[in-house]
């Protein structure tokens, strides 16, 4: 059985969804300077580099188990390498706001993986509540954002955050199902599988970067840090301690704090049916979660 979500789960789900929505509009800054593989290789580089020193400061030890190391590499492949690289090359042709809003899409693709792969069975209540946030996500969105560009590129960057999605969502099934292991150790282990991978995919097609100063260098530092780094070895407790389909609620919140962060930040208009949507996801929130709020309260 799934354990009950705690004080420290719920923080850390609030605490990912300020990061995570942010880092669309970071990642589109960082675009300005580099490839977006580059772009990629860089978060999952310094990520796995910030992680593997923090192992090695608290004296971790590589697992044994072998199972470990297959759900590790596995993980990183669908948690770092593919949706870092769909999201980067997406978000050259979408707004970072429509990155972030795809998220919003991840929950749909959990709730029945986890159904058919974990010990999380998909009940009505919990398909009505991500059925309304998810409502929610397509009122903020707009009416005809997902039809077929007449720029063919626009409409494959938005595919690639979509399918980014439906990667995040594999890879959470993935953490949920892998052997146990210490959150800190799998974080660098699915960091460095990210970093393996698209380092030569960068220097192949787009070369040694070099530093091009200002904000773009500056985002770099930060996406590898904060929200990959940080924000890895935070999700990767979550989905330890209460599960894959709890995780979800933290995509709920990303196309919020996009849209916060592009108008407070970017100068962009906030449209009135943005409110309508977050009306739409908190009332989904309360209705997939509502027991785990009560014992919350209660406790």
């Amino acid at each position: 059985m799934t354990a009950r979500p705690t004080l420290e789960n719920w923080m850390s789900i609030l605490a990912l969804g300020f990061i995570w929505g942010g880092t669309f509009m970071v990642v589109s800054v960082a675009l300005r300077g580099y490839g977006p593989v580059t772009v990629a290789a860089a978060r999952t580089g310094l990520g796995a580099l910030a992680m593997l020193s923090l192992m090695l400061l608290l004296r971790r030890r590589w697992p044994r188990d072998r199972m470990v190391w297959v759900y590790g590499v596995l993980t990183g492949i669908t948690t770092s390498a593919l949706p870092f690289f769909l999201l980067s090359w997406g978000q050259q042709y979408v707004p970072s706001a429509f990155a972030g809003i795809s998220m919003a899409a991840l929950p749909l693709f959990v709730l029945p993986l986890a159904h058919l792969f974990s010990d999380e069975p998909l009940s009505a209540r919990k398909a009505l509540g991500v059925t309304l946030g998810f409502i929610g996500a397509l009122v903020l969105i707009g009416p005809g954002v997902l039809q077929i560009a007449e720029d063919r590129f626009e409409a494959l960057g938005q595919i690639a955050c979509v399918l980014a999605a439906f990667s995040y969502a594999t890879g959470s099934i993935l953490t949920r199902r892998c052997p146990p292991v210490d959150a800190i150790t799998l974080a660098t282990i699915t960091l460095g599988v990210g970093a393996v991978i698209l380092v030569p995919l960068m220097l192949i097609f787009e070369g040694l970067p070099r530093p091009v100063g200002g904000l773009p260098d500056l985002s770099i530092i930060f996406l590898g840090l904060i929200p990959t780094a940080l924000a890895a070895l935070i999700r990767v407790r979550v989905v330890q301690t209460a599960g894959s389909v709890f995780m979800t609620l933290v995509n709920y919140q990303v196309p919020v704090w996009s849209m916060v962060f592009g108008a407070a930040l970017l100068g962009e208009e906030l449209p009135l049916r943005f409110f309508a949507a977050l009306a739409l996801i908190l009332l989904g929130l309360a209705i997939s979660q509502v027991r785990q709020v009560g014992a919350l309260l209660r406790a």
